[in-house]
């Protein structure tokens, strides 16, 4: 084995995307040969034994790439401080070690990948990329156009603004509307905030597409292995930014 940087390595094992093993070796909960190693530069070859929170790690030869209808009530980790129950409970039949592609929160359905391709993973998630996100919402009241054109042309959340996102308004009701959602971007409840700054907090959502990627007929709580063309198409995507 050529020598490989240490966090993709631990992606290649599927144990967590590139992102979340540098947060673990950061942690101090990664070992290389018996030592406890926190520096990102740390390479690692054939014969040197990784650990990850006091279990051996190897690379996994068969990569796994799943499409699951998350239902609301799940939180999108491996395990939960709380015990709240996890999307990984809903993957009965599933042998290989998975992890999710990115996050939906805790009351938000929807589409969601998980894998253990963590080369994969990280051009899905990678900011750079921008791979769109269609959600279907309700929303309490109605926006006005001139709300909408805000929401479009990009909001001040926290401490960032918001790229230039979509907003359509699909069905109206007495004190509330269906609305379709278009981003980019993958901030934490991102979408939930961007409907709370205009005046028009969440009632419900969920996450329909992503690219070309969508839902179809999966029912809530079911999954799915992706087909060899719809991750060729995902990568494609990713590739061409």
């Amino acid at each position: 084995m050529e020598m490989k940087r240490l966090q993709k390595y631990i992606a290649e094992c599927g144990v967590a995307s590139r992102r979340k093993a540098e947060e673990l070796i950061f942690q101090g909960r990664v070992k290389v040969n018996g030592s406890v190693v926190r520096e990102m530069g740390i390479k690692v070859c054939e014969g040197d034994l990784v650990e990850v929170n006091g279990e051996i790690i190897k690379p996994e030869n068969s990569k796994v790439y799943i499409l699951l209808n998350k239902p609301s009530g799940y939180v999108t980790t491996a395990k939960d401080q709380f015990r709240r129950p996890t999307v990984l409970d809903l993957l009965k039949g599933v042998q290989e070690r998975v992890f999710p592609v990115g996050r939906l929160d805790y009351e938000t359905m929807g589409l969601l990948i998980l894998t253990n391709d963590g080369d994969f993973t990280h051009k899905m998630t990678h900011p750079k990329h921008e791979i769109e996100k269609t959600y279907l919402a309700t929303i309490a009241g109605i926006p006005t156009k001139e709300e909408i054109i805000r929401f479009e042309r990009g909001l001040e959340i926290e401490d960032y603004t918001t790229a230039p996102a979509k907003l359509k308004i699909i069905n109206t009701k007495q004190n509330a509307c269906e609305v379709e959602v278009t981003i980019h971007e993958g901030k934490n409840r991102q979408v939930r905030k961007m409907c709370e700054a205009i005046g028009h907090p969440v009632l419900s959502l969920k996450r329909v597409s992503l690219g070309k990627l969508s839902l179809g007929n999966l029912a809530e709580g079911e999954w799915r292995e992706l087909t060899k063309e719809e991750v060729k198409m995902l990568v494609k995507k990713a590739n061409s930014f």
